[in-house]
């Protein structure tokens, strides 16, 4: 087999690592040859999978990404395949140390002169869409929000669901004439019909707190809705509210004030129990909204430097290629982002497991590096404490394809971080205010990750997969990013932007990287729409603090 045949079946991601991820299947007893050095297949290896490129004895430690990801539990041989009976989850130890970090940014000299059309704000933010929210500060609203969304979705042009009740009307129809159905097709959804052409949606934060469980709930609650309500994306803001719960009105309007004491966005407040009936809520809050969005449809969207986003980047649904394609090209995204002056942010910190010591070096002051080591180790001692732990997080999905401890799926995840200095660190709902990357404090799952993420003020989110999945955030456009050619093509209604050409060979990480900048500057100017925001897919989900991976 030819050496430049090789390169593209397998790839080291680091020079110390003695594992190789296959690039294609590949059948036990294959001969690979890569960097000068000869592998006879143990096993059939699938594509994302890994082979020992060396003989490994019990408790030897296994290097990928450079760092410890596991140590065997028994003797392998070289050219075997990695599996979760031979690998368990291992990481190295980490402390701040006094290193001097220095950062090579990429050239964006071509960017310089570049903006995106974004929605200025009176605070100085730049939105990159222009929404109107409501806000349940209960459970016990979300029945009216229901009936509130549908009513305004349905009659302003922003319900998905339009092709879907006329497709079932169209059957209904053929039904009672007893004609024939086969010939009843799906129509596609248009926003053509929509009234207000400058408001980009109308988004309902429907939740499960703001009473019961206990008052550190509600006050978490009350700042995550805060930090929403404050958000660059949001324009105007209804809140509803039912009178006797754990979280009051002027509790959530002490935390919009606490975080934007120059707040000034107009905002609807309507209490169930002071209210005439539960109808007239809903109609004065319909009537209310309206008015307000005449108000919001007014603004326009102007230029604006590439230094005023703010992108949050995040992994789901991952897979064995997840590390290498998809992950390191949104990190090359990012470094650009931060050579531009702009904001990333980047969460999951249960997925940031065995690479917490690069992170550490990469901070630029000792009390960045000390509050990430506090967050870190509370968390991994929460989880402990009720018999889990980080090594627990990957999915069986994920296993499955490829990555066998959370150290791998860790190493991996975290190249969407790119290699720029860390300048702050979040805890969950604190708001970005550093240009540069900073670390922000949510579970690895995927909707608390991106509530977390449109909390700190990300204003697009760069989402990467490898299964498939269709999350989205109601603030925040969500831009889904493949890891391979595969899913981008099975599940093309969800998928954005396809990293494939990087498995194949017929893109470099770089190239990918630019490419997938273009498309944020379209998307941040509204040129664009993400497959998540035309489905709707308003995930929301708060965090109570509690073990979540």
């Amino acid at each position: 087999m030819l050496n430049n045949e090789v390169k593209r079946l397998v790839v080291k991601m680091d020079p110390k690592d003695n594992v190789l991820v296959a690039l294609t299947d590949l059948p036990k007893d294959e001969k690979v040859i890569f960097e000068e050095q000869t592998y006879i297949l143990q096993d059939a290896i699938k594509a994302k999978h890994k082979f020992y490129t060396t003989d490994l004895s019990k408790g030897d430690e296994v290097i990928m990404y450079g760092v410890l990801v596991g140590k065997v539990e028994y003797d392998v041989a070289k050219g075997s395949l990695m599996t979760t009976s031979n690998l368990k989850h291992a990481a190295d130890p980490y402390e701040y140390r006094d290193v001097a970090f220095s950062w090579q940014a990429p050239d964006v000299s071509k960017y310089k002169n570049r903006t995106f059309k974004g929605f200025k704000r009176k605070d100085g933010r730049v939105g990159t869409a222009n929404y109107w929210l409501f806000v349940p500060t209960v459970f016990c609203e979300n029945r009216n929000l229901d009936v509130i969304k549908e009513a305004l979705h349905n009659e302003l042009g922003y319900s998905v669901s339009d092709k879907y009740t006329q497709y079932t009307h169209q059957l209904l129809k053929a039904y009672q004439n007893g004609e024939n159905m086969a010939s009843i097709d799906l129509q596609p959804n248009t926003t053509a019909n929509r009234i207000f052409k400058n408001v980009d949606g109308i988004k309902f934060l429907n939740h499960q707190g703001g009473c019961g469980g206990t008052r550190q709930d509600s006050s978490t609650l009350s700042a995550l809705l805060a930090s929403y309500a404050n958000h660059p994306n949001v324009a105007g803001i209804t809140v509803l509210s039912l009178g006797c719960q754990h979280l009051q009105v002027q509790d959530f309007m002490t935390d919009v004030k606490k975080q934007n004491p120059a707040f000034d966005k107009p905002m609807f407040i309507f209490e169930q129990q002071t209210a005439q009936s539960e109808e007239v809520l809903i109609a004065n809050a319909i009537k209310q909204t309206f008015e307000g969005l005449i108000e919001i449809n007014k603004l326009e969207r102007t230029a604006q430097p590439l230094s005023e986003l703010i992108l949050g980047v995040k992994c789901g649904g991952s897979d064995g290629f997840s590390g290498v394609s998809a992950n390191p090209a949104v990190g090359y995204t990012s470094d650009l982002l931060v050579a531009l002056g702009g904001k990333v942010l980047l969460a999951e910190f249960p997925e940031l497991c065995g690479v917490e010591q690069n992170l550490i070096d990469r901070c630029e002051t000792k009390e960045t590096a000390e509050k990430f080591i506090d967050l870190m180790r509370s968390y991994d001692a929460l989880a402990h404490k009720v018999g889990s732990g980080f090594h627990m997080n990957p999915s069986p999905g994920n296993i499955k394809d490829g990555l066998i401890t959370d150290a791998i799926k860790s190493a991996g995840a975290a190249k969407k971080g790119g290699t720029a200095p860390v300048v702050d660190v979040l805890d969950y709902t604190e708001p970005v205010t550093k240009a540069g990357l900073s670390l922000v404090c949510t579970p690895g799952n995927d909707v608390e990750a991106t509530t977390g993420k449109a909390a700190a003020g990300a204003t697009l989110i760069l989402f990467t997969t490898g299964l498939g999945t269709p999350t989205g955030n109601p603030v925040c456009p969500v831009i889904k990013v493949a890891t391979n050619s595969v899913l981008a093509n099975n599940m093309s209604d969800i998928i954005d932007i396809d990293c494939g050409p990087i498995i194949s060979g017929e893109k470099t990480i770089e190239e990918m990287g630019e490419d997938i900048l273009e498309y944020c500057i379209k998307a941040a100017s509204g040129e664009i729409i993400p497959k998540a925001v035309q489905l709707n897919q308003d995930d929301f989900i708060p965090w109570k603090r509690g073990v979540s991976l």
